[in-house]
């Protein structure tokens, strides 16, 4: 089963800088597609970015286009995906959730991924 464990989040002021960390364990696929949505209270999940492991897709949501850069890593056997957010904002506070697919990353979610971490917090004070 394959399982994400995630790091990074925390507590930033507005034009901070963060970094989230997601490393995937038994993914069944070599491309596997990764990714963030975040969820604030009272609102719907919405996609980040996502990035083919392996691979050279990578995909943006228009608010994270130009602020956030998602990457990968899979040397060493690790399969990994990075989130560093720069230039946040208030709006930016929320619970992030790394994801995984088995999908082809052009054409999938990210909000519908098959696997879900457990979630780490972003807040942004102004």
């Amino acid at each position: 089963q394959l399982k994400l464990v995630e790091s990074g989040g925390g507590s930033v002021q507005t034009g901070g800088s963060l970094r989230l960390s997601c490393e995937a364990f038994n993914s069944p696929v070599r491309n596997l597609c990764m990714g963030w949505f975040r969820q604030a209270p009272g609102k719907e999940r919405e996609g980040v970015a996502r990035i083919e492991i392996g691979g050279v897709v990578e995909v943006y949501a228009d608010f994270a286009e130009g602020r956030f850069t998602i990457s990968q890593d899979n040397d060493n056997a690790k399969t990994m995906a990075y989130l560093q957010m720069n230039s946040v904002i208030p709006e930016d506070s929320a619970m992030y959730y790394c994801v995984a697919s088995t999908r082809p990353c052009a054409g999938t979610q990210t909000t519908s991924a098959e696997y879900v971490g457990q979630g780490t917090q972003v807040t942004v004070s102004s």
